[in-house]
């Protein structure tokens, strides 16, 4: 069971800790917009101030902007970017201010040991921990929703065979503890390394979650499931395993333990290990599906880009390179 200290909760006149919003990946930008709809719900509305949080993004400024006209179009006005690449950009005073009344905090995908070793343990990531303990929703995408945890995935190959050293661990930004979460779960064929994640470390709860899915999760310690995919929970405590002597790259055995997949509308009591009574699923409104329509090419390709950011972190270099080789053989033809 996890411990009372492993999942956030509030005392008796103390401030109640805001909900976090962890993303698989690619959720859906153009049509309904659950997701960033429940975000922008929680962080406040017209009333809300969103700070987007790029760092683990290689694509610079422009999924920054992205995902300001995103929150712009979906009701919230004060919406601000911040993109340090340094830990002494990170413990900058303007860094750190920037958070003062934030209602929502977003952090894109790319790549989560970028920003586990850019943030993590600087004053802009205590101040992302203070804003989060005094209510403000906290939401990662992809490689954001890796650093929530205090445990992380840092890198790692696919398949549905656990292995010795098919994956590497390290210490994400803390707002979540006692479980360790995997993104672009079904997508990218990851159920083997969070089996041996969790085999390795089975004080930890593994958490997978599919692309356009996120698992949002209250003061409380329950966790609502929304989104298109589900969310895959493997719960170690009645493992075994003989992890502690596989040598090198072979398979490990792995027994007893308890797999979950709970698909949108369900809810899941993190702190207890059970399910609880499903919810109802919410709907798009016609005004959700007008909005597609004002979506551009420009728009729809950079999501792409964005979407496939964290399968490859080389992609968008050669995505760049191939421009550029396109661009030269348009200046040779015209010669």
């Amino acid at each position: 069971m996890l411990r009372p200290d492993m999942v956030p909760t509030s005392r008796p006149g103390a401030p109640r800790t805001g909900h976090l919003l962890i993303i698989g990946g690619a959720e859906e930008k153009l049509r309904q917009r659950q997701i960033l709809s429940r975000f922008v719900s929680l962080a406040g509305g017209a009333d809300g101030r969103v700070v987007i949080v790029s760092t683990a993004s290689s694509l610079g400024d422009e999924a920054t902007e992205l995902y300001e006209s995103l929150f712009r179009q979906l009701g919230i006005p004060d919406v601000r970017g911040l993109r340090p690449l340094t830990r002494d950009d990170a413990n900058e005073a303007s860094a750190v201010e920037a958070m003062n009344d934030a209602t929502g905090i977003f952090m894109t995908g790319g790549n989560q040991l970028r920003l586990s070793s850019v943030i993590g343990g600087t004053a802009l990531g205590r101040a992302i921990i203070d804003r989060h303990r005094h209510g403000t929703i906290v939401a990662g995408t992809s490689a954001g929703a890796s650093a929530i945890s205090t445990h992380m995935v840092a890198f790692g190959t696919s398949g549905s065979t656990p292995k010795q050293r098919m994956t590497q661990m390290s210490a994400g930004l803390g707002l979540l503890p006692g479980v360790i979460i995997d993104q672009h779960f079904e997508q990218r064929n990851r159920i083997g390394r969070l089996l041996a994640l969790v085999a390795q470390s089975p004080a930890l709860l593994g958490i997978g979650i599919d692309e356009d899915t996120a698992a949002l999760v209250g003061p409380s310690g329950v966790m609502e499931v929304l989104g298109k995919g589900s969310v895959t929970i493997l719960d170690p405590a009645r493992l075994q395993t003989d992890a502690y002597e596989v040598k090198r790259h072979r398979p490990m055995m792995i027994s007893g333990v308890m797999l979950h997949s709970i698909p949108s509308g369900y809810r899941f009591d993190l702190r207890k290990r059970r399910l609880l009574a499903p919810l109802r699923p919410v709907s798009a409104t016609d005004r959700d599906l007008a909005r597609l329509a004002t979506a551009s090419n420009v728009t729809r390709k950079l999501i792409r880009r964005i979407a496939a950011e964290g399968a490859d972190d080389t992609a968008p270099e050669r995505a760049r390179r191939r421009a550029l080789h396109a661009r030269r053989l348009e200046e040779e033809a015209s010669e």
